[in-house]
C-alpha cells in the first residue's frame, strides 16, 4: 500500500488534500503519472494545509457562481450533433467529455468531463446528465442528441 496526498479530486477516493493509502499499482500507473497525487512525507503537511487552505478560499467564492451556473444549465437544452445510422441508432455512445465539449460549444462555461455522471446514450432524442459543479450542488442537464446530416 502506498500513502499519498491527493492533489486533485479523484472520484471515489477524496479531495484535494486528502491522505490516502492506495494499491501500489493503482498509485504508480495512474495517480502518479496523471499528476492527482504526490508521495506523502513528514514535509508534506504543510503542502496538505496549503492546499487545504486554497481550496476554502475557492469554495467560498465558487459557491454562488455554482449555483448560477446550475441555473443556467438546468434551463438550457444542450445540443449534441452525432453520426447516427437508420432508426436513430448512434455509431457508438456518448461519452462525457462530448457533453463537456458541448456545453462548452453553447457558450454555457466550462465543466470538467470527470464531474458528469451519464447513463449510456445510443439512440437520439432527449437525454438526461447530472453535472456534480460542488459537492452540495449538482445540475441535470437536459441533451438534446440529434444526427449529423
Amino acid at each position: 500500500m502506498s500513502k499519498l496526498i491527493l492533489t486533485h479530486e479523484v472520484s471515489g477516493l477524496g479531495t484535494p488534500g486528502d491522505i490516502v493509502d492506495v494499491k501500489n499499482g493503482f498509485a504508480r500507473n495512474y495517480l502518479l503519472p496523471q499528476g492527482f497525487a504526490v508521495a506523502w512525507t513528514r514535509g508534506g503537511e504543510k503542502q496538505i494545509e496549503q492546499i487545504k487552505a486554497a481550496r476554502v478560499a475557492r469554495e467560498h467564492a465558487t459557491l454562488e457562481e455554482a449555483q448560477a451556473l446550475k441555473a443556467t444549465l438546468e434551463n438550457t437544452k444542450v445540443k449534441l450533433v452525432v453520426k447516427a445510422g437508420a432508426g436513430g441508432r448512434l455509431f457508438g455512445s456518448v461519452k462525457t467529455a462530448d457533453v463537456a465539449d458541448a456545453v462548452a460549444a453553447a457558450g454555457l462555461g466550462a465543466i470538467d468531463k470527470r464531474k458528469i455522471e451519464l447513463s449510456p446514450i445510443k439512440l437520439t432524442g432527449e437525454h438526461q446528465a447530472t453535472v456534480r459543479l460542488r459537492d452540495e450542488v449538482s445540475a441535470t442537464i437536459t441533451l438534446q442528441v440529434v444526427a449529423a446530416k
